[in-house]
C-alpha cells in the first residue's frame, strides 16, 4: 500500500495530477478540495495517499489531509459508493461539513453533489453515522457532535429561516454545549453572530 507520496508536482489536469516522485511519475486522483490548495507545478507537494487495486488497473488517489483520506476510506465502505463517487462528495463539501451533514442526518446536503440521488444520500447517511467521528480523530474537536442532532437542526434551521446562511449557522454553532435547549442554542449563536 502506498501510503503517502513526496515529490515534484509536474502536471495538474482536474481531477489528475501527476507528482514525480524518484524518477517515476505517479497519476494521483484528488479530490477539488486538495486540487485547489496545490502549489503551482514544478512545487514540491506531498499527499496522503490510498491505492485502489481493480482489475483494470491500479488507481492512486491522494488528499492533502489525514482526515480527508480517512473520511474517503469510510465512504468508500458504503455499498454503492466507488472511488469516483467518494471524490465527488469530498470535492462537494469539507470533511467538517459532511461530518455536520452525518450528524445532523441532512440528506439535503449530499443530494446538491452531482451523482449522488437520494437514496445514496440516506444510505451515507446511515452507514456513516457511527463511523465518521472515530474514522477522522480531528472531527470531535470540531463540536460537530456537541449538542443532540435533533436540537441542533432546530437551531440551524431556526438560524436559517431568519436570513443566515448555513455556514454562517453551522460557525456559530460549533461550540454549543452538549445540553443546550433550542431556545438556549438559538440565543447563543444569535449573540456570535451579532459579534461576527
Amino acid at each position: 500500500m502506498i501510503g503517502r507520496l513526496t515529490g515534484t508536482l509536474i502536471e495538474k489536469s482536474p481531477p489528475q495530477i501527476v507528482v514525480d516522485a524518484g524518477g517515476v511519475g505517479y497519476e494521483v486522483d484528488v479530490p477539488m478540495s486538495t486540487f485547489y490548495g496545490l502549489p503551482a507545478t514544478g512545487s514540491r507537494v506531498t499527499l496522503f495517499t490510498h491505492l485502489v487495486v481493480r482489475e483494470d488497473g491500479h488507481f492512486l488517489f491522494g488528499f492533502a489531509s489525514a482526515d480527508e483520506r480517512a473520511a474517503f476510506r469510510q465512504l468508500i465502505k458504503v455499498s454503492g459508493v466507488g472511488a469516483r463517487m467518494a471524490l465527488a462528495v469530498l470535492s462537494g463539501m469539507s470533511v467538517t461539513e459532511l461530518a455536520q451533514a452525518v450528524t445532523l442526518q441532512e440528506a439535503g446536503r449530499l443530494v446538491k453533489i452531482p451523482g449522488i440521488g437520494k437514496k445514496t444520500a440516506e444510505r451515507l447517511l446511515l452507514e456513516l453515522r457511527d463511523k465518521l467521528g472515530r474514522a477522522v480523530p480531528s472531527l470531535s474537536a470540531t463540536g460537530a457532535e456537541a449538542a443532540p442532532a435533533d436540537e441542533r437542526s432546530d437551531i440551524l434551521n431556526a438560524l436559517v429561516a431568519l436570513g443566515y446562511s448555513e455556514r454562517e449557522a453551522l460557525a456559530a454553532m460549533k461550540d454549543l454545549a452538549g445540553e443546550v435547549s433550542v431556545s438556549d442554542g438559538i440565543r447563543h449563536a444569535l449573540k456570535r453572530l451579532a459579534k461576527a
